[in-house]
């Protein structure tokens, strides 16, 4: 996606990129430079973005990547104030407001995201991928939990995604080592989906993207927040939801589609609504 003539080489909207074709929106990290390490001001586009296709009935699935040799590697600390005395509730407001709002606005996001993982993904950018719905990941991509390496607790939801996608021991392993973990690795643990050459990643990620956009978009809405809310509530309110949520769906034009389709013994068109 090329920057806009309109837009100065450093925008914002030139560094966090996005562009909407055949009801796909392509977000784009496009700080190579810095391994797409995100500033304040990237971070806020990125989640307004999110937001907005949540929203736009004319975006049915969402692809997130980076350019260069980099997915993300997390939040740019070198734009930040220099360490010293703190007001107490600072730190916890700047990550409550930060990191863990970029993450709720991937894992809130009404549409499927898919992480196109191009590269390293380390500390808030590792999260950012595995808070997608779906990762690909390409050959040469790592994914690093660094924070410990700077003496630091990790943020963006870490611990709460990890132990629920592979288990508190290998969260814990990872966590405490800090050791990057290659696409293959990551690919075993389950936190990557599928692990493709270099040169397929793009191509991979369009097709994946292009099937979640031909489908039945509110009912994928729905999976999606039964599927996310599943390990944090008992079975009888997991039940109650997955009721409720088939009552909503049965609502929409698709899950007709889908049953007449069945019936009358022909594909499906589904028109996301």
């Amino acid at each position: 996606m090329p920057d806009s003539p309109r837009e100065p080489k450093n925008s914002v909207e030139s560094l966090v990129q996005q562009a909407t074709d055949n009801q796909v929106c392509r977000i784009a990290l496009n700080r190579p430079e810095s391994l797409n390490a995100l500033t304040p001001d990237q971070r806020e586009r990125l989640i307004q973005l999110l937001a907005d296709a949540s929203a736009d009935p004319r975006v049915r699935a969402v692809v997130l990547t980076g350019t260069g040799r980099g997915f993300c590697a997390g939040a740019d600390l070198r734009g930040g104030a220099a360490a010293g005395e703190r007001v107490p509730g600072d730190v916890a407001r700047t990550i409550r407001l930060g990191a863990q709002r970029l993450v709720a606005a991937v894992l809130d996001c009404e549409k499927p995201v898919i992480a196109a993982v191009n590269g390293t993904a380390a500390g808030l950018g590792a999260h950012l991928a595995f808070a997608c719905d779906l990762v690909l990941a390409a050959e040469s991509a790592k994914f690093i939990e660094v924070f410990v390496r700077r003496g630091l607790v990790p943020d963006g939801g870490g611990a709460y995604l990890l132990p629920r996608l592979i288990g508190p021991q290998r969260a814990k392993e990872l966590m405490f080592f800090g050791d990057a973990l290659t696409a293959a690795d990551a690919e075993r643990l389950g936190l990557v989906n599928r692990v493709l050459p270099d040169g397929e990643l793009d191509k991979t990620a369009r097709e994946w993207a292009a099937r979640l956009a031909a489908g039945p978009t509110r009912a994928l809405a729905l999976t999606k927040q039964l599927v996310n809310a599943s390990l944090d509530t008992d079975r009888a309110t997991a039940f109650a939801a997955e009721a409720a949520a088939q009552e909503i769906n049965m609502t929409t034009r698709d899950a007709r589609e889908g049953v007449a389709s069945f019936v009358e013994r022909r594909s499906a068109e589904y028109e996301g609504r």
